[in-house]
């Protein structure tokens, strides 16, 4: 029995692990996504001036 609440504990502390990475990795997308849109629209914007 003591080894089987060694491997739940163990089981848990790999899963809370892995949900804190996920979620730190969720708000570096999100911070990824909003550097790629503006990038993407200051391409367009200079594009457009030199063209004119």
């Amino acid at each position: 029995m003591r080894s089987l609440l060694y491997i739940l504990a163990v089981i848990l502390i790999i899963g809370w692990a892995i949900g804190t990475f996920a979620y730190a990795a969720g708000g570096l997308i999100h911070i990824l996504l909003v550097i790629a849109i503006i990038s993407l629209i200051l391409g367009f914007l200079r594009r457009d001036t030199t063209v004119v």
